[in-house]
């Protein structure tokens, strides 16, 4: 099994990990997630139904869930997506991920919570009104800041917030 690296030091929740594309557990079934992204240059890319979109360079963050079958298996084939690895589009992330100059630099995950809308309410807003949110009332679920660390730390207290207001 691989070694997780965790970005909450000394954290109240053991449940709200860090990863990357290499630091994966494959002892966990499912959750909330949120995809660190980056987009290297200003684009403007085709997103499904949202139609053409303008995507200024910067950091992103994409909260998703993944409770059905496969669990966190979903982010495996995120991952896959970004890596021009796999090609099928069905989400709007997909239609992202699949373009060039976007990569993933991470993900921040819960496990065993349903906090998506939760977590993606309270991050900062992204220039894609509905994107990920055509399934609930949320303005959209793609967070933007120019800063990715600044978003990263967003995004780890956004869950740990959710979680333990969930429980």
């Amino acid at each position: 099994m691989a070694a997780v690296k965790s970005i909450l030091g000394h954290s109240a929740t053991a449940s709200v990990r860090y990863y990357t594309a290499f630091l994966q557990r494959r002892d966990v079934t499912g959750g909330t997630y949120t995809l660190l992204i980056e987009v290297a240059e200003q684009t403007t890319i085709e997103i499904g139904a949202l139609g053409m979109q303008r995507f200024p360079a910067g950091a992103y963050a994409y909260t998703g869930s993944a409770f059905g079958p496969g669990g966190f298996g979903r982010v495996d084939r995120h991952y896959e997506l970004a890596a021009r690895d796999r090609d099928a589009r069905h989400w709007h992330i997909d239609y992202l991920l699949g373009h060039e100059g976007v990569s993933i630099r991470g993900d921040v995950r819960t496990i065993d919570a349903d906090i998506e809308c939760p977590v993606a309410r309270v991050l900062p807003d992204a220039p894609v009104a509905g994107f990920g949110a055509s399934d609930c009332g949320c303005s959209s679920h793609l967070a933007y800041d120019e800063n990715g660390g600044r978003l990263r730390e967003a995004v780890t207290s956004a869950h740990r917030d959710a979680e333990s207001n969930a429980e």
